[in-house]
């Protein structure tokens, strides 16, 4: 038998990590990595924070899963911590992003089809955004790598171009349910919406009475120093779908929406075995204790601001591998003049810093929202480094 236990999706680098201290990773060999990919933008406090630790040990001793046939104390506390800070009336919690953009997908389809009109099915969503890897949401996307293999993929979506209100508006027409968008593109290389596109997209779905769904599974929960990424613009969702960092390492996703937008959702209409669980909500309340507060929110915004003003003034010092800085708060990418992913192995393998790769040649730096003045140094001097002595592929 040659095919491995662990079955082969992921190319799995050598480093392999068996304990965590605050921003840095520890190998089972000892080596020590600064972690700016904080498990995709998914530990946010960090490998050891005790607030988190303690709320998942002190929950797991007391009760770790129970049916949703039953109250939840705990979820509703969650819930209630969620529609209290963000613009929502409702949650439905989840074990993944990819769950709760299909929840949200299912939200606003049954939003018409409760209002009597079965033919708003249609989602215009975008280009080179990520939504997740089930079948719903791999058709979300028009990437071709993500398809490949699973065809035929489900109906229901149309593809406009990024940060182009007029390609979404062409696409509109009387099968058109709402709009699925990521205010800040996370997969496809870290670029920001515009202001413009995405105020044009909440006035179109006023208009026509279609849901905004926003997915904020990446930008979302304290990472671009706002609790939610579309705070930055003004503009308010429908419906949205958050988790990495809601859970703070520990699997849970959730789908927000307003009382009108979730009108369709109602008993027997959509289940989950293990979301909600008591277990996952203890996580996921620890981290909204931990970050939904200005002081918390601002010291993520005054960090990023330090990152960002470091990185272009870094970036100036190779012209020749560099050419831009974007992104928001503790999520930022740097736009490479050259192929992205040799670069990123460079530094995991040669200097111990952990990044991650995106679409656009593009260089996420994703770091838990708890770095201090320290890691920050630290990361500078790795970066740099490996900037120095790394030999651009087609130039050896």
């Amino acid at each position: 038998m040659t095919i491995t236990p662990l079955m082969p999706v992921y190319p799995r680098c050598d480093v392999r990590p068996v304990r965590g201290e605050n921003c840095h990773l520890i190998d089972e060999d000892g080596t020590r990595y600064l972690d700016f990919a904080s498990g995709i933008a998914v530990n946010l406090l960090g490998h050891s924070h005790p607030g988190l630790i303690g709320a998942i040990q002190r929950q797991a001793e007391t009760l770790m899963h129970v049916s949703n046939l039953y109250g939840s104390p705990q979820g509703e506390r969650l819930a209630r911590q969620l529609v209290d800070n963000t613009f929502a009336d409702t949650v439905f919690f989840t074990n993944s992003g990819a769950e709760a953009v299909e929840t949200a997908i299912k939200t606003a389809r049954a939003y018409h089809q409760s209002g009597g009109d079965e033919n708003r099915t249609e989602l215009i969503t975008f280009s080179n955004a990520f939504h997740g890897r089930t079948m719903a949401t791999i058709s979300a996307s028009n990437q071709e790598k993500m398809h490949k293999g699973f065809q035929p993929l489900l109906p229901g979506f149309r593809y406009a171009e990024w940060n182009d209100l007029e390609s979404a508006k062409a696409l509109m027409g009387p099968n058109t349910a709402g709009f699925l968008v990521e205010p800040i593109q996370g997969e496809g290389g870290i670029r920001p919406a515009s202001q413009e596109f995405l105020s044009g997209l909440r006035a179109l779905a006023d208009e026509h009475d279609l849901m905004l769904v926003m997915d904020e599974v990446q930008c979302g929960v304290a990472r671009t120093g706002r609790l939610y990424a579309h705070e930055l613009y003004g503009v308010t969702p429908d419906i949205m779908a958050t988790a990495k960092g809601i859970g703070g390492g520990f699997p849970l996703g959730a789908c927000l929406a307003t009382e009108k937008a979730a009108r369709g959702m109602t008993y027997g209409t959509h289940g989950s075995t293990y979301g909600g669980n008591p277990l996952a909500m203890a996580a996921g309340s620890a981290v909204m204790e931990a970050v939904a507060n200005e002081e918390f929110l601002a010291s993520v915004r005054d960090k990023g601001e330090r990152l960002r003003s470091g990185l272009e003034q870094f970036i100036g010092n190779y012209p020749d591998l560099f050419e831009s800085v974007r992104g928001a708060g503790l999520m930022l990418g740097l736009k490479m003049k050259v192929e992205s992913r040799p670069f990123f192995v460079h530094l995991r393998d040669n200097h111990q810093l952990l990044t991650v790769a995106a679409g656009d040649n593009t260089l996420r730096l994703l770091p838990p929202l708890v770095l201090d003045d320290a890691e920050i140094e630290e990361f500078f001097a790795k970066l740099s480094a490996g900037a120095d002595d790394y030999v651009i592929p087609d130039a050896a």
